[in-house]
């Protein structure tokens, strides 16, 4: 891998290895999103995601990540990101939002998807389609020349024209032989520019957004983040190269690449 202001550039090789870890991530969770129903408790996505890391000899990226203890992330209705699975039942009406990485051949697979539970309200769903299609609208933007904060300025605009709101505490990121690597990939505008983005880096675009504020709250856990005002967030995320062609989604699954929410 070359360097280019920190960043990583891949050959070939390497891009491919992202690849097959993001086809299992994608995989993994086509198959949460099929065992996603009312009554089921979180921790059964936990067992699943080991089973089927364990079936396919992969390592959970994120478990033991800076003393993490799940394979996912599992957050559910006003929880944005890094929720425990846990015994708690999922209820009628509910969201769900799972992350999940593993690490094939000593690169990382990323992917987020949220899930309605059951039958949700027209505003949950409409949460979740806007969110989704903002993470495609960033995915436009990830353009050898672009700007890196163009993808964030890109989804701001989006989101925040459907009357919701995009997280300012966590971004996305580079990713390749490390989870987190540079470039920051934020999903809203910071007011500066960033790094040009270059043909062989590859990156986690990942909108977190809200119904009501951008504030957050890490609950006594020191992981879950919670929304400040209660209101419900919904998290999407790909895996991208950079490439000569334009944007390249590495996070698809064996299905094809579905658009899990979006009505139609």
């Amino acid at each position: 891998m070359k360097k280019y202001h920190g960043a990583f550039i891949k050959n070939e090789r390497e891009v491919g290895c992202l690849r097959e870890a993001n086809r299992m991530v994608a995989n993994i969770l086509d198959a949460v999103g099929d065992m996603v129903a009312p009554g089921l408790p979180t921790m059964r996505l936990e067992e699943l995601a080991r089973d089927m890391c364990a079936d396919y000899k992969v390592k959970p990226a994120f478990l033991g990540y800076c003393g993490y203890p799940f394979a996912v992330c599992c957050s559910v209705n006003e929880q944005v990101v890094h929720g425990f699975p846990s015994a708690r039942l999922l209820q009628e009406g509910d969201i769900v939002s799972i992350d999940m990485g593993v690490v094939f051949e000593g690169f990382v697979g990323d992917a987020a998807r949220t899930y309605p539970v059951g039958q949700v309200s027209d505003e949950a769903r409409r949460l979740m389609r806007v969110t989704e299609e903002s993470l495609y609208v960033g995915i436009e933007k990830a353009r050898a020349g672009n700007d890196v904060y163009d993808i964030g300025a890109a989804v701001q605009d989006y989101v925040e024209a459907a009357g919701f709101n995009v997280v300012r505490r966590f971004v996305g990121h580079g990713v390749g032989a490390k989870m987190h690597e540079k470039p920051e990939v934020p999903n809203f505008r910071p007011g500066m520019h960033g790094l040009t983005l270059q043909n062989g880096m590859v990156i986690a675009i990942e909108p977190m957004v809200t119904a009501g504020t951008y504030e957050v709250d890490i609950l006594d856990d020191k992981w879950t983040a919670v929304t400040r005002d209660g209101q419900w967030a919904a998290h999407f995320e790909h895996s991208v190269a950079i490439t000569p062609e334009g944007p390249r989604i590495l996070s698809i699954s064996d299905r094809g690449l579905n658009r899990h929410t979006i009505d139609g």
